[in-house]
């Protein structure tokens, strides 16, 4: 009877650790990603455009069963609310520090981004950036910071002398809503309009939370502007177009980056049309893999994308590519995989200068026709 029980108990016994030993070999190892965007306010829309962007990259990453050391990832999407408010941004930085994402795809405000960047640097964590603009995210001297979009410099740049030489603006006028993005985008358009020739004749601004701008357009229509480059958010640029018709005004409006997408459309209804705007990178229909992506967006979420979810999702996308070719997924062993990275996202060749900044930028000016958005020419890489 002995000989019995110990014969079963060293078979149970046996049978644990062998179960223990391939549970140990084939557990899953959880990487986590983290996003900061905001999800409630006025910018909401374009913050989930962004998480869900990663989110679609992270499911699309899990079902090929990658494995790094010879273990198979789990990866999974870390998101929190930053509410493009800079002091939540902080917080809720530390807080992705402290639960150990791998990497940080974010921001939508260069605002939030600008004092967030700082701590994921002192941690050692990647940032990949989606949608800030403002050139300084990548200029504080980190060596974790990199951004897949043209900056202002590039993209407000190239609206600046397309006012003069092409346009053939003689009275320019700007306007932006005090963010260090509308504010930053404002700047690099009146460099760019003064390296071309051309002078600005009237120059306001607003706040990020206004609805009301009459004082700002009666300035601007008493200058006779021909060109308004507005610096700010879709919502609120749509709200400056209506009251621009109402007000009689034929001045042109010219939007910078982030505006050209429904929501501007939606907001403006009929006063959208003729309106124009300097978007990021080239139109996603002409690019190989756009319309796929598009098609695949709205068949997992229900909503057609907004402007930044290509780059989130290609943001994503450089980071898992890094842990690969490291084959790691820590960020000390795959960051100089990210340094060196050459992808071929959805928005196109993918390459990081010194500062972290794409290589190979380029931005599209598009005009609403027929109450859709057009795009009527493109600079920079093909």
């Amino acid at each position: 009877m002995n000989n019995i029980r110990m014969s079963v108990l060293a078979t149970t016994v046996t049978a644990i650790a062998l179960s223990m030993a391939c549970g140990y070999s084939y557990a899953e190892q959880v990487v986590k990603i983290g996003v900061s965007s905001p999800l409630t306010g006025i910018n909401a829309s374009n913050g989930k455009d962004i998480e869900n962007g990663v989110r679609l990259a992270v499911e699309e990453a899990n079902a090929q069963h990658i494995k790094l050391a010879g273990q198979e990832v789990r990866f999974e999407v870390d998101s929190v609310d930053d509410q493009s408010d800079p002091r939540i941004g902080v917080q809720v930085a530390q807080k992705l520090v402290d639960d150990g994402v791998a990497a940080v795809v974010g921001y939508y405000n260069s605002g939030v981004a600008l004092p967030s960047a700082p701590i994921f640097a002192k941690a050692g964590i990647p940032l990949i950036d989606p949608a800030a603009t403002n050139p300084a995210i990548t200029r504080q001297g980190y060596k974790t910071v990199f951004r897949i979009i043209a900056t202002d410099v590039q993209n407000s740049g190239n609206a600046g002398k397309y006012a003069v030489t092409v346009m053939k603006a003689k009275h320019i006028a700007v306007m932006d809503d005090r963010t260090a993005f509308g504010q930053g985008a404002v700047e690099e358009f009146k460099k760019a309009v003064k390296a071309a020739g051309g002078k600005i004749d009237a120059a306001e601004y607003t706040n990020d939370k206004a609805v009301e701008f009459n004082a700002q357009l009666t300035n601007i229509k008493a200058a006779d502007a021909d060109v308004l480059y507005y610096g700010g958010g879709d919502n609120q640029a749509a709200l400056i177009v209506k009251r621009m018709r109402q007000l009689g005004m034929h001045t042109q409006f010219v939007g910078s980056g982030g505006i050209a997408d429904s929501i501007f459309l939606n907001v403006a209804g009929p006063a959208a049309e003729g309106a124009m705007a300097w978007e990021y990178g080239r139109p996603i229909d002409s690019l190989p893999r756009g319309k796929a992506f598009q098609e695949k967006y709205k068949k997992r979420f229900g909503i057609d994308i907004l402007t930044y979810s290509p780059f989130a999702y290609d943001c994503a996308w450089v980071v898992i590519d890094a842990m690969k070719q490291a084959n790691t997924a820590k960020p000390a062993e795959f960051l100089p995989a990210l340094h060196a990275t050459h992808y071929e996202g959805i928005t196109g060749k993918i390459a990081f200068d010194e500062n972290g900044d794409l290589k190979n930028p380029s931005s599209t000016l598009y005009q609403v026709k027929g109450g859709r958005w057009t795009p009527v020419t493109t600079i920079g890489a093909e």
